[in-house]
C-alpha cells in the first residue's frame, strides 16, 4: 500500500485502486483474510497428522550411524521407558515402543555394537530376593551398558571382564546379593538364548557349566 496525499493505492485481484487510506485499508485486510484462514487450517491439519513415532531410533539408522561407541548408543535411549516383557521383542518393535526392560537393551546393545566392530557380551545376573538383571559388557570399554543408568550421565558401568566382577558390580548397583551369574548369547532369528557359561557364588568357589541352549528369558 502507498500512501498519495491522504489517499492510498493498492494491488487487489491483479487492479491498482486508489482511494481513503482507511477504505482501502479495511479492503486489503479483508481480502488476505481467507488466505490467513487457510493457513493456519494447513498449520493445524499438519500438526495432528504428525505420526506418533516421530524421532523413533530404527534398527537400520543404530547399524549404519558412523563411529557409534558404547556411550554414543546408550545416549539414544535416555528418553526410554521401562516395562517387563516376557519375551525379548523384536529390534524394530522395542524401538518404535520406546519401551521395554533391560533384557531388551542389553541384546539390542549386543546386537548393535557387534556389527560397530566391538567385543560385547551378555550378562545374566541372578540377585537373592531380587528380579534378575541383564547387562551387555563390551571389553574394548571395560564396561557394561545397564538399562537402569540410560538416563544418566554415566551410563557405562566400569568393570573387569569376569563374570564374577560383572556379578558384583551389578548386584553393588542395586544394593543386593547375587547367587549366580550366566554369560550367553541371543539371536533375533531363532528367537532363543544359549548359555555360554554360569558361576555361582558358593563358599567362595566359582562353578562353570557347558553352553547351553535354552529359551529362558531375565526375570
Amino acid at each position: 500500500m502507498n500512501q498519495v496525499n491522504g489517499c492510498a493505492v493498492i494491488l487487489k485481484n491483479g487492479e491498482w485502486r486508489t482511494g481513503p487510506i482507511a477504505t482501502l485499508s479495511k479492503e486489503l485486510h479483508t481480502s488476505y483474510r481467507p488466505a490467513w484462514g487457510l493457513l493456519w487450517l494447513c498449520l493445524m491439519a499438519g500438526a495432528f497428522s504428525l505420526p506418533a513415532t516421530l524421532g523413533a531410533i530404527t534398527l537400520e539408522e543404530l547399524l549404519t550411524q558412523p563411529k557409534l561407541t558404547p556411550k554414543k548408543f546408550a545416549s539414544r535411549f535416555a528418553d526410554f521407558g521401562y516395562e517387563f516383557n516376557a519375551p525379548i521383542q523384536p529390534a524394530g518393535t522395542f524401538l518404535a515402543r520406546k519401551r521395554g526392560d533391560c533384557d531388551d537393551y542389553s541384546v539390542l546393545a549386543a546386537h548393535v555394537l557387534a556389527q560397530h566392530g566391538y567385543t560385547t557380551r551378555l550378562i545374566h545376573v541372578r540377585l537373592a530376593g531380587r528380579v534378575a538383571h541383564a547387562v551387555c559388557y563390551v571389553n574394548e570399554a571395560n564396561a557394561y551398558l545397564d538399562y537402569n543408568n540410560r538416563n544418566v550421565f554415566f551410563t557405562l558401568t566400569r568393570s573387569g571382564p569376569d563374570i564374577r566382577d560383572i556379578a558384583s558390580k551389578v548386584a553393588q548397583s542395586l544394593e543386593a546379593s547375587w547367587t549366580t551369574a550366566s554369560e550367553f548369547t541371543y539371536s533375533y532369528s531363532t528367537r532363543r538364548k544359549t548359555m555360554i557359561a554360569t558361576v555361582s557364588q558358593t563358599g567362595g568357589v566359582e562353578t562353570a557349566s557347558p553352553p547351553q541352549s535354552s529359551p529362558f528369558n531375565v526375570d
